[in-house]
């Protein structure tokens, strides 16, 4: 997603996507490889009365209020204030959000095996708290991620996206499904290296998207570091340009009228 957003983007868009740019995007890419190899085990949950445990445990329901009164917070106080000039907010209101989404998501998957093997999961009350969750995730990310490309450069909304949803996606399963618990301590430390690389490749992609390098131009911008000439445009200043090719007889001459 990363990848192929970045790279439509700057050809349909477009939307620039530099050397560091690419590098960023090849980076992330490298990053998220790496956390699938050490990704952990899910855990073995087959039932909608197991799901139904683990969501009722003690520290998923304090970390799904912290969520909700930070989402809370976000929609309500930050983005009518600050959310047309600052990129965090309505991202972090997707990024929050995905939490549920994502545990719902993981229920209904249980709830369609157990449809197909018999099991009365229509007549369970947790199915369709899950469908309305998941209903109501979905429309609220999709709504604040739409406003969030109108307002901002594709290529830098869906990095950051990523980073922010992952995070949240990780720490969610480390609370809810206990997955880190049997990893051992290479998979730990690639899944975090993974993870960094992640944020190392978003970083080039978007503190540098200004800037114009390419493999052509490199060894310029790397010697000289030269910068556009600025011009400063005034209406009551009147600029003569130089240039001595041209005879003092044969210039123009410019007559000002005052009124």
């Amino acid at each position: 997603s990363l990848l192929c957003s970045a790279i439509l983007s700057s050809y349909l868009l477009g939307e620039r996507l530099n050397l560091l740019g690419k590098l960023g995007c090849m980076l992330s890419l490298v990053g998220s490889t790496v956390m699938v190899i050490h990704a952990p085990e899910d855990e073995e949950v087959t039932t909608l009365d197991e799901m139904c445990s683990k969501l009722k445990e003690p520290g998923f329901l304090s970390y799904a209020a912290i969520l909700l009164v930070v989402c809370f917070l976000l929609i309500f106080y930050l983005a009518p204030r600050y959310g047309q000039s600052n990129i965090l907010i309505y991202l972090t209101i997707c990024s929050v959000i995905g939490a549920f989404s994502v545990s719902s998501v993981k229920g209904l998957g249980i709830a369609i095996k157990g449809f197909f093997s018999g099991q009365p999961v229509l007549q369970h009350p947790l199915t369709w708290i899950l469908v309305i969750t998941l209903v109501a995730s979905i429309t609220t990310q999709i709504n604040y991620l739409n406003k969030s490309l109108d307002i901002f450069n594709t290529s830098l909304v869906f990095p950051i996206y990523y980073v922010l949803f992952t995070t949240i996606v990780i720490t969610t399963s480390i609370i809810l499904f206990k997955e880190w618990v049997t990893m051992t301590v290479v998979d730990i430390i690639g899944t975090v290296c993974g993870f960094l690389t992640i944020i190392l490749g978003v970083f080039l992609l978007h503190a540098f998207k200004d800037m114009d390098v390419s493999l052509g131009n490199l060894p310029q911008v790397l010697q000289n570091g030269q910068q556009a000439p600025v011009t400063q445009d005034d209406k009551n200043i009147l600029i003569e340009v130089d240039n001595s090719s041209i005879a003092p007889e044969d210039k123009p001459k410019v007559f000002m009228i005052y009124t």
